[in-house]
């Protein structure tokens, strides 16, 4: 709804909330003692404000001060996530821009949350999405939790937003309506960012002196697309397992359900009961292997494989020498194994997606819930059956195909129908002329990411270096976390603030030449996270220390 009050459409009121309550003494002026009523009315009165500006094209849902408390989950669902972080107070602005109806009648529109500090830092953060989006989260800037302090915590102004529409994270039937395809692709990120600064000058009196996007999954896609897209639009960029290739990431989830089906026992009804195609033992099986055969590659036996290109891993090394046992993987497992992990290829062999990496998270129960999942009859509940197939029935194909059998899709004549979505929402453009002049860019991916292939990363860096030269080191980085699953999580160093490391990179100069790590899989310890292609090499010294370790070749 927006705010119709006469009262706000006084014009003597409005120049005097715009007089008022811009005007900020300095610190050393501002009085100690308890804040008095007239004050809180005042600054009630300064962010309903805000409703002033609403026009059929801009709604404003909400204007309210939020006083410091605990933060809620990233979720939106308002549940304290129990991190002991806590919020500071904080002008919040919900709305929606270009309301509109769509196909079947459903309500689309530019959600938004932008939340506004009374004690901002000068600085603007836009808080990246997740999944198909559809849901508001509240714009902490916290990059999926990994980010301690969020960034409104530490006193940025910070914006989200649904994509373009509301309906569950795995739900892709948004893409039957064409504008919502654009919006969720490209456009939610453009014109909501444009309103939140334009908010947060009518606000503060001031614009914002850097401008940052954070972002994992489909927040860190929105990154990269920010640069190729948007290239003036952020000061700094963080972009973790980004969705880069993301109609190939699609067909990938496709190839994935044939594989598993393949080999998968039957239900009663003769469907492929695919969470039983490896059982947890047999996962753990090739994590241990893996590591047996990679992890000392480093110069260091500690649990993490650093050297992941070095890594040449072969599961054939569990195959059985009679029946299936514990110990050993059938001959189709094994098959099965090396066509997930070598990706998805046409019939005369030409890769689609991938290859994978052998890592540890193979064991982890999120690796599982992505290809697998828990299901005991042939109606699949791993993420790539749902996630995965909303996602290519209703988003990814053109026109888009609502009775998609995931096991029908054909990898020789079906890809060509992901093309023209694939235009829009893929973010593999290399030329960062524009945004490497001004800009920087911190890219990052889980070396056990289920979904995400670290090669396909390394591939698009390694392009872009032959696009734009040398030089694009200067602005654009990328770092391979070891055992990392999707954006967090697995036996892995998993915590790391690279909103400090982007922060002192744009306004200090300091590149990132290592990022410090820690992780509750390994407590006690560190490990420095190197730019590709160099890698963490333990040169000597306590196990236990990053400074123990070099980045090198």
């Amino acid at each position: 709804m927006r705010f119709k009050s006469s009262f706000f459409k006084d014009l003597s009121f409005k120049i005097l909330v715009l007089r008022t309550f811009f005007y900020v003494l300095p610190a050393s002026l501002l009085p100690l003692p308890a804040v008095s009523e007239a004050d809180i009315n005042a600054k009630t009165s300064r962010c309903a404000s805000i409703a002033v500006f609403a026009t059929r094209d801009f709604v404003v849902e909400k204007a309210e001060i939020i006083p410091a408390a605990p933060a809620p989950v990233p979720d939106g669902s308002g549940v304290i996530d129990g991190s002991g972080e806590s919020l500071p107070e904080h002008c919040l602005v919900q709305g929606m821009l270009n309301p509109r109806i769509g196909q079947g009648g459903r309500k689309f529109g530019l959600g938004f949350d932008l939340r506004m500090p009374t004690k901002w830092n000068g600085r603007f953060a836009f808080h990246g999405g997740g999944g198909m989006d559809g849901r508001l989260a509240p714009a902490l800037g916290d990059i999926f939790g990994s980010v301690r302090p969020s960034a409104l915590a530490r006193g940025f102004a910070v914006v989200s937003t649904d994509g373009g529409h509301r309906s569950d994270w795995l739900d892709g039937s948004f893409g039957l309506d064409q504008q919502a395809r654009i919006d969720y692709a490209y456009n939610a990120l453009d014109k909501v960012t444009l309103k939140a600064k334009e908010l947060i000058e009518k606000y503060y009196g001031s614009t914002p002196s850097y401008s940052y996007l954070l972002g994992c999954s489909n927040g860190g896609r929105q990154g990269l697309m920010a640069s190729q897209r948007f290239p003036l639009y952020f000061d700094g960029i963080v972009a973790g397992d980004p969705s880069i290739k993301f109609s190939r990431i699609a067909v990938d989830q496709m190839w994935n359900l044939q594989v598993a089906a393949r080999i998968a026992p039957k239900d009663e009804k003769g469907r492929p009961i695919i969470s039983r195609a490896f059982s947890d033992g047999d996962l753990r099986l090739v994590a241990d292997s893996v590591l047996r055969h990679c992890d000392a590659l480093d110069g260091l036996d500690d649990g993490l494989i650093n050297d992941w290109q070095g890594c040449d891993y072969d599961p054939a090394v569990l195959t059985c020498k009679s029946g299936k046992t514990e110990n050993c993987l059938s001959e189709e497992q094994v098959g099965a194994l090396r066509d997930i992990y070598n990706g998805p290829r046409t019939s005369d062999g030409r890769s689609l997606y991938g290859p994978y990496n052998y890592d540890t998270g193979i064991a982890d129960p999120i690796w599982r819930a992505m290809h697998f999942g828990s299901s005991g009859t042939g109606e699949w509940d791993a993420a790539d059956a749902t996630l995965g197939l909303s996602n290519m029935k209703y988003y990814q194909l053109t026109p888009p195909d609502p009775d998609l059998d995931p096991l029908d899709f054909d990898f020789d004549l079906d890809v060509e129908r992901t093309r023209h979505t694939g235009a829009i929402s893929d973010a593999d453009s290399t030329f960062l002329e524009t945004f490497a002049r001004h800009g920087k860019m911190i890219v990052y991916n889980g070396l056990s990411d289920q979904g995400m292939a670290s090669s396909v990363l390394a591939g698009w860096y390694d392009e872009a270096v032959r696009v734009n030269g040398e030089s694009i080191r200067n602005s654009v980085r990328i770092f391979f976390i070891p055992g990392m699953c999707h954006c967090d999580g697995g036996q892995a160093t998993d915590r790391f603030d690279m909103l400090e490391a982007i922060m002192a990179w744009v306004e200090e100069g300091r590149a990132p030449d290592r990022i410090i790590a820690a992780g509750s899989s390994f407590p006690g310890i560190t490990r420095p996270l190197c730019p590709y292609p160099l890698v963490a090499r333990y040169k000597g010294g306590d196990v236990n220390n990053a400074d123990s370790f070099v980045c090198a070749e």
